[in-house]
């Protein structure tokens, strides 16, 4: 691509609207999302925008390495006065969790949509601390720079895999780090070697994640820093 894929999906293609209450280290999120992120696949504007880019709506579940980011970000104290951009923030879980922390977010997309559930779920957990950002994260704006970035279900394909490396090479400030959260899907490895050969230093830790009563699904967070 050699332009922005940017997209809102319609209201209209979105169905029913279901209010999950996510607990995560004894502490409760409400998170509004589209009931069946299936039925939005129908649209005309979701099929044009899967033909130019593969673009898929995927921001429309509420994805376990969104719990596992949120875990980890109240398993720390964060300094005060601190910005993180939230890459690719879907419904805006972990942005959410960021914020009650004292974290100011960022929520970044390339769906308007998606933006627009974001920051109904900022206020519907009483957060205000945010601003929105509809943007490609392989074109981020020339001007942006945060001390901190957030991802969370976002290295699905492989494909994803440089342009992310290069967007945190190019929004994070040198004491910079990013807090990334995965399912341990097929391409971690091809990641892993990627940090490796672009220098990028980053630890992992396991964390597990689910909701209530159902299946827990493993994964890893990471945290990557530029040197």
């Amino acid at each position: 691509m050699n332009e922005p894929c940017l997209i809102t999906t319609p209201q209209e293609a979105l169905g029913e609207i279901v209010e999950d209450l996510v607990l995560l280290e004894g502490k409760e999120f409400r998170i509004s999302r589209p009931t069946d992120s299936d039925l939005i696949l129908n649209d005309p504007t979701v099929h044009e925008a899967f033909q130019r880019d593969e673009y898929m709506p995927y921001w429309a579940d509420l994805w376990p390495g969104a719990r596992m980011l949120g875990k980890a970000l109240l398993r720390e104290d964060w300094p005060t006065g601190l910005t993180a951009l939230e890459v690719g923030c879907g419904l805006g879980l972990a942005g959410v969790v960021a914020m009650s922390v004292g974290i100011r977010v960022i929520f970044s997309d390339y769906d308007a949509t998606a933006l627009e559930f974001a920051k109904e779920n900022a206020v519907l957990n009483e957060q205000e601390n945010f601003e929105l950002l509809h943007m490609d994260w392989r074109f981020p704006p020339a001007d942006l720079k945060v001390p901190m970035m957030l991802a969370s279900d976002v290295i699905y394909e492989e494909r994803n895999i440089d342009p992310l490396i290069q967007l945190m090479k190019t929004v994070l400030t040198p004491d910079g780090f990013c807090l990334l959260s995965d399912q341990d899907r097929v391409p971690s490895k091809q990641f892993q070697a990627a940090l490796r050969e672009k220098k990028l230093e980053f630890t992992t830790q396991m964390m597990r994640a689910g909701e209530p009563g159902g299946t827990r699904v493993k994964g890893t967070v990471y945290r990557i820093t530029l040197s």
